[in-house]
């Protein structure tokens, strides 16, 4: 029993922090979040001021009056915004979960020693992330070949296996997962989908909630798939919806003066300032709500692998 104490005793010792250190660390981090955090509540302001003050005095950090205007001009919208919602929704959670998939089994097929093709793969692999094959013969390949014009597949296989993304999986299995085991389960006669269902993929949570946050990132962000292969109104993307009506917005305040009384009064009282920050709130809102949920599986995933004492 001494030699324990002595021996955490000296762990402590090893391991403390002087209070002063630790409140400087505090510090840091505090600022760190401000830094962080302001720029959200920043946008939720603006988003709030009526356009009239925006105009006239600027942007405030403290609104002299509030105003939902914006929210309510995007709330006349709601059909069309429960729908896109729906379509990044389906497009987001299909497009992460096969992405996932295929973007491990890629990874461990090219970590394998023994797979014959491996490196002609890795060049086939490597060769897209530094040399693109260009955005004409990217879109004609997708609409010509594959048939996706109009095409809600359109949002969701361009974007779902990257080089990057399969080189970290590869790194990943190499590192991690022992030759040891594979042989074992082998001469168990296990096969290789037994193999990388049932053995791999459990212990490899951290890349799984790795992958899968950087796929869901991107799928939730994406607006520029839908300007190139959509041109049907109920396939578009909450993002690109939000982004075409800023669009719109813009040209009415723009070429008011060209217009009739009536559109230039309408061009004149609409929100433009207030509904850019709102829209990026609109956008940020739901995947920031769901990232907690992500998070406590990533930080599970980091540490399902540890040493228990």
């Amino acid at each position: 029993m001494k030699k324990k104490s002595a021996y955490q005793t000296g762990l402590e010792k090893y391991n403390r922090i002087h209070p002063a250190t630790n409140a400087v660390f505090n510090i840091i981090f505090i600022l760190l979040s401000v830094v962080c955090i302001f720029p959200v509540l920043f946008v939720l302001v603006i988003s709030l001021t009526s356009e009239q003050t925006i105009n006239e005095i600027g942007y405030q950090i403290i609104p002299q009056s509030v105003s939902f205007e914006s929210y309510i001009f995007l709330w006349k919208q709601h059909t069309m915004l429960f729908r896109a919602l729906g379509v990044s929704v389906f497009v987001t959670v299909v497009g992460t979960a096969l992405g996932v998939l295929l973007t491990t089994s890629m990874g461990y097929v090219l970590s394998r020693p023994q797979y014959r093709l491996r490196g002609f793969l890795n060049w086939v692999v490597f060769i897209p992330m530094v040399f693109s094959g260009g955005m004409v013969s990217t879109y004609f390949v997708n609409t010509n070949l594959l048939g996706l014009k109009n095409n809600i597949w359109a949002l969701i296989l361009p974007l779902m296996v990257s080089s990057f993304n399969v080189i970290i999986c590869k790194t990943f299995f190499r590192s991690t997962v022992p030759d040891s085991i594979v042989e074992s389960a082998k001469i168990d006669g296990a096969s290789q989908l037994v193999i990388y269902f049932k053995i791999v993929l459990p212990i490899s949570l951290p890349l799984l909630a790795t992958i899968g946050l950087f796929l869901c990132f991107g799928y939730w962000n994406d607006w520029f798939q839908s300007m190139l292969y959509i041109d049907d109104a109920r396939l578009y993307s909450l993002q690109a919806l939000l982004t075409q009506i800023m669009n719109n917005v813009d040209y009415l305040s723009r070429n008011a003066a060209s217009m009739g009384v009536s559109a230039a009064q309408i061009a004149s009282s609409l929100p433009k300032e207030g509904m850019r920050m709102a829209i990026a709130v609109l956008i940020v809102l739901p995947i920031a709500c769901a990232y907690p949920f992500f998070q406590k599986y990533f930080i599970s995933g980091l540490t399902i692998g540890s040493v228990k004492g």
